[in-house]
């Protein structure tokens, strides 16, 4: 990149142009956003370009400062790699990695896994963003993101990583203590704990058998916005959880939780892992996913 540009300064503006405003920038940096300000206003003096509308509500790039942050990533990205490359040889990668991923999962597969792939890259470090809110990726300096279910077409890269099924599951102790549902429809009765799916309450749950399709609303006395919360009051006895397999194979496993209504299924829901497009996957973050897709095969269904 031609320019007597800083490294530090295209670090900046990067970081800057992601953020919601350059305060919240600085906030991320560690530095002032007067300091911030200063490498904005050096930029665009050395490109004789505006980079950023500003308003006292917004702070948007132009058309000049979205060519100016692509060709930022593919000089930023290539240095690090290059980087990588001399300090530690081809086989080993460093940096800082984004992760996104629902609060469950990340509780319980991730909690597992992340420790197993630091040992083999000790020069690498992540950052595990853990909610199940939706991360605007490029805003919130995302590399990687898990997510479950449908996506949408928003300009982001998918990876299938493994298909899930959905199992509704109860305490052993809830189960003594409430009976064990034979039908779906028998669900309605029972304390249901439910969780937000895309910012609504997922209060309605579908089961198949046979191509008979069944869809029971459902409730309790507790919900949550946390879906790591509504699988932990199962294990406590509070109720019945409907999730992904994945997220309760532990809890299976280790008899803290029962499958119910073995000859009904329930929602298959994917996962994937999605990262931002028009962009070359830095070594980092495809170690990263490719580790993911190698390990998550376990829960394939046969």
């Amino acid at each position: 990149m031609a320019g007597p540009y800083k490294l530090s300064d295209l670090q900046v503006f990067e970081r800057a142009a992601r953020a919601p405003s350059l305060s919240a920038a600085a906030r991320q940096l560690q530095i002032t956003p007067a300091a911030v300000s200063a490498v904005v206003k050096r930029l665009e003096q050395a490109l004789g370009a505006t980079l950023f509308e500003r308003s006292a509500r917004m702070l948007r790039l132009t058309a000049g400062g979205e060519a100016f942050l692509r060709a930022c990533d593919t000089a930023l990205e290539a240095l690090a790699e290059g980087e990588a490359s001399v300090r530690q040889g081809q086989r080993e990668v460093g940096g800082v990695v984004h992760l996104a991923a629902p609060s469950d999962l990340a509780r319980t597969v991730l909690n597992e896994l992340l420790p197993r792939f630091l040992a083999r890259h000790p020069q690498l470090r992540i950052v595990l963003h853990a909610s199940d809110a939706l991360h605007d990726l490029p805003r919130d300096a995302v590399d990687l993101a898990l997510r479950y279910g449908t996506l949408e077409d928003s300009g982001l890269v998918a990876r299938l990583l493994v298909e899930t099924q959905r199992l509704a599951c109860a305490s052993p102790d809830y189960l003594r203590r409430r009976g064990v549902p034979q039908h779906p429809a028998e669900l309605a009765r029972h304390d249901c704990l439910l969780f937000q799916v895309g910012g609504r309450l997922d209060a309605v749950w579908r089961f198949e058998r046979d191509g008979e399709a069944v869809d029971v609303e459902v409730g309790g006395p507790l919900a949550a916005d946390d879906s790591a919360l509504a699988r932990q009051w199962a294990v406590e006895g509070r109720g019945i959880v409907c999730k992904s397999d994945i997220d309760l194979a532990a809890d299976i496993r280790q008899g803290r939780l029962v499958p119910l209504l073995p000859e009904w299924r329930s929602t298959r829901v994917p996962l994937h892992a999605v990262h931002a497009g028009g962009r070359r996957l830095p070594q980092r973050v495809r170690a990263l996913l490719d580790f993911l897709v190698a390990e998550l095969d376990q829960f394939r269904s046969s």
